[in-house]
């Protein structure tokens, strides 16, 4: 017997089911190519000008940011978001193509020296005025007049004694300024703001994407790690580095991981980069036992939040150290932190009594500690 189609589906979706064994089979519904290509052509468009629009009011805030920045006065990104939203609603109704803050205009109005909104209304009285009535003279004007008008607004727009600031102060910042400036100049605002970083002359001022990313990405995956010491005649432990005359504890190695997140993308870094300190450390003072490295202090005091990776990579550092018989000191960690690392009973394996308030506490338990340990 024939399943019965039920009365709601059209006679061109058949379901036709042999009840023979090994003989089943079903047609399915039949889908048009051209109506797939269209629906697929429409959802590609659809994206395209999600993409397009909101690359428009990254513009639109960017160009207002820099002039502001000129101008001396703050600009709310949302309340700009929120106008430029319900102006494109207003526009949709009369079928208005995307409206957002363009640079070209927002430079010409500068140059000319508008300060009001009462200027962009002439402007729109004058556009439409000219589309009405000059169309037909405008029509042959060649492009390169057009793009002086835009061009002699430019230079003031440019300070070059700032970008060699940039370059003096941060070389990363300044590939980001080179790279928001030539991508404007040669392809076009939303290039820039893709290809380049942030540029922060105060002339200029734009925030980009790509090269910000791969900054913000290349300082998470290799944070600093710095050997710390205590200062003469203080309880301050500081970075060596920066602190030139910072004492080393004898047998103590006090490492701190200066990075806000202890995460999948930095944790094999930090592992590997302190188990090299213990072994260089260890290769060094082969000739004098004292010096060997017995206790390891980690100071995750920039540290304010870690994940499983993280937490992984601090078992792996305990169990390498217990294994060259070297006790694990934690100091000063936040709440987020010890609150994981409880969870994840890693307190329990490293011991309660390794778990510092200060860097300085766990330098007194460790040195009162070794002193017990080699007494027996």
């Amino acid at each position: 017997m024939r399943r019965r189609r039920p009365p709601w589906i059209p006679d061109r979706f058949k379901d036709t089911t042999k009840t023979k064994l090994g003989d089943c089979r079903i047609e399915f519904f039949d889908h048009h190519s051209n109506c797939l290509t269209k629906a697929l052509t429409s959802s590609l468009e659809t994206i395209l000008l999600g993409s397009r629009t909101e690359l428009l009011y990254f513009e639109a805030i960017a160009v207002g940011r820099s002039f502001a920045s000129i101008r001396g006065y703050h600009l709310d990104g949302n309340k700009e978001m929120v106008a430029m939203g319900c102006m494109n609603i207003a526009g949709s109704l009369t079928s208005c193509y995307v409206a957002t803050g363009s640079f070209s205009r927002t430079a010409v109005n500068f140059s000319a020296g508008c300060e009001t909104v009462v200027s962009n209304i002439v402007m729109a009285i004058a556009v439409f005025v000219s589309l009405e009535l000059l169309t037909r003279l405008l029509y042959y004007t060649p492009m390169a007049i057009l793009a002086s008008i835009i061009l002699s607004a430019l230079p003031g727009l440019i300070d070059i004694r700032e970008a060699y600031h940039i370059w003096k102060v941060d070389k990363l910042d300044f590939l980001a300024c080179a790279g928001a400036f030539l991508g404007v100049l040669f392809a076009s605002v939303e290039i820039g703001l893709l290809a380049a970083g942030t540029d922060r002359t105060s002339k200029m001022k734009r925030e980009s994407v790509t090269i910000s990313f791969a900054k913000i990405i290349l300082n998470s995956v290799r944070p600093s790690v710095e050997g710390l010491g205590k200062l003469p005649g203080t309880d301050i432990f500081c970075e060596i580095n920066q602190y030139p005359m910072a004492i080393k504890t004898p047998g103590i190695l006090i490492v701190r991981i200066n990075s806000g997140l202890l995460c999948f993308a930095n944790a094999s870094f930090i592992r590997e980069r302190i188990m090299k300190w213990v072994t260089e450390k260890n290769d060094e003072a082969k000739e004098n036992s004292k010096e060997m490295t017995q206790a390891v202090i980690l100071d995750l005091s920039t540290v304010t939040n870690i994940d499983t990776s993280g937490i992984c990579a601090l078992e792996e550092v305990y169990k390498n150290l217990v294994s060259h018989k070297i006790h694990l000191a934690v100091a000063s960690p936040r709440w987020q932190v010890i609150h994981k690392l409880k969870l994840a009973k890693v307190v329990d394996k490293i011991g309660r009594d390794w778990i510092f308030v200060s860097v300085g506490d766990a330098v007194d338990a460790c040195t009162s500690k070794m002193v017990n340990f080699s007494s027996c």
